[in-house]
């Protein structure tokens, strides 16, 4: 089974150019430093994940506390989804419920007992 995973073009990816009194050069994950992704890129990410058998877990926090290693857990860990659509469903109404918080979709490695990686979904304004 080959499985596709987002690789984003070379001649589109700018410098980071970080500034302490700008909340819009703040970078959150790895993947934030990639131009953003499409909704069907995001899909593309949480399938590898449900490929890995990682349980997935939505996440919220306000832009001033964005920087801390703890977000505001959603509801519970969607242990054993495998619905990508599901999952971004919850993310979307995470981000309806608090339309001034940053939301992220973490996977969870339950082997590892280790976040496999972090998607922040919606950045606030």
């Amino acid at each position: 089974m080959t499985t596709k995973t987002y690789k984003p073009d070379p001649a589109v990816i700018e410098p980071f150019d970080s500034r302490l009194n700008d909340p819009a050069s703040k970078r959150f994950e790895a993947l934030s430093y990639l131009p953003p992704m499409t909704a069907d890129e995001i899909k593309l990410q949480m399938d590898r994940a449900l490929e890995m058998d990682w349980d997935c877990v939505v996440e919220h926090v306000e832009p001033a506390r964005a920087s801390k290693s703890y977000w505001y857990m959603w509801k519970l860990p969607m242990f054993g989804e495998r619905d990508v659509d599901n999952i971004i469903k919850e993310a979307a109404e995470c981000q309806k419920q608090n339309p001034g918080h940053h939301v992220r979709i973490s996977a969870i490695d339950k082997i590892k007992q280790t976040i496999g990686f972090s998607l922040v979904t919606h950045r606030a304004a």
